[in-house]
């Protein structure tokens, strides 16, 4: 079950990165992460009232290290996203998603350090095989024109991207009720938060932004809409699965990205991108086999 929800995920992820590229060239940063959120509170709650109509449970009991995680998560998740727009600023969209994706290596490091989980040689070769894919995504003129900004930006995102998944799997182990049911109730505890801090901050030092989402209301609610179902997969995944694995998996997302890329935004991938995405993908798989 967790592979397909990945899948999922990596599919939904793939398509609100496109939307939000395309957003970005009108919005500004914070606008272009609001509009991950904006709408996907409303159907999260419709997610999670339908899991209750289907399997009735307890009501679940939250504790301060439950509100820690979700709060972490919810912070770390806005940097992530601001990051991410940032990069496609930089790059086009194929290659500024690329960058990102740097959070399932970082997220297998992260994991071995401080959550409990180990890699083998075979995971380590991936790890090293990954940077190589990200110095190869961050050129601009060849590899020997390595943009070091774009190097420590996609880290950066990938980094926070990482802390995320990490929180909110913690997040959804403190809660004893079944996958589906603490996954969908973080996911809800977190877009909820994060709508409210990034609506309140536009509302007070951003207004025109405000109005640039609901001048665009489609795009916007097509990056809400699949924002939170990628999210449902990606949550409930890591529900049931170790973040690393889950997040290597899915590295399928890097074949979503390119096919968009070519043939909906009729965006030209350099050879040297290709190449370091590709790299990005067998960093998964062998990330996987520890």
């Amino acid at each position: 079950m967790w592979i397909a929800f990945t899948v999922l995920a990596a599919f939904m992820q793939a398509w609100r990165n496109a939307f939000q590229s395309q957003l970005s060239k009108d919005v500004n940063v914070a606008g272009v992460t609001l509009a991950r959120f904006i709408w996907a509170g409303p159907i999260a709650l419709v997610y999670l009232i339908g899991l209750y109509c289907w399997q009735p449970v307890s009501a679940p009991q939250f504790n301060g290290n439950l509100l820690m995680f979700v709060v972490g998560a919810s912070l770390m998740q806005i940097l992530a996203t601001g990051l991410m727009v940032k990069l496609f600023k930089m790059k086009n969209f194929a290659v500024g998603a690329g960058l990102a994706k740097s959070e399932a290596l970082v997220a297998a490091i992260l994991g071995m350090l401080f959550f409990g989980t180990q890699l083998d040689l075979i995971g380590w070769i991936g790890v090293v095989i990954g940077g190589v894919a990200i110095m190869l995504l961050s050129t601009v003129q060849g590899i020997k024109q390595l943009s070091l900004k774009t190097v420590l930006l996609g880290l950066a995102c990938g980094g926070a991207f990482a802390l995320t998944s990490l929180w909110v799997r913690e997040a959804s182990l403190q809660l004893t009720l079944p996958y589906t049911h603490s996954a969908a109730w973080v996911l809800f505890a977190v877009i909820s938060l994060q709508t409210l801090i990034l609506t309140t901050y536009l509302w007070f030092y951003d207004k025109l932004t405000l109005q640039a989402l609901f001048q665009r209301p489609k795009l916007t609610l097509l990056i809400s809409v699949c924002s939170c179902i990628g999210s449902i997969g990606w949550f409930t995944a890591m529900s049931l699965q170790a973040v690393p694995y889950v997040k290597t998996l899915g590295q399928i997302e890097v074949f979503f990205m390119l096919l968009i890329s070519h043939f909906w935004l009729k965006q030209q991938v350099k050879i040297n991108d290709m190449l370091g995405l590709i790299l990005i993908a067998i960093a998964a798989v062998l990330v996987m086999w520890n």
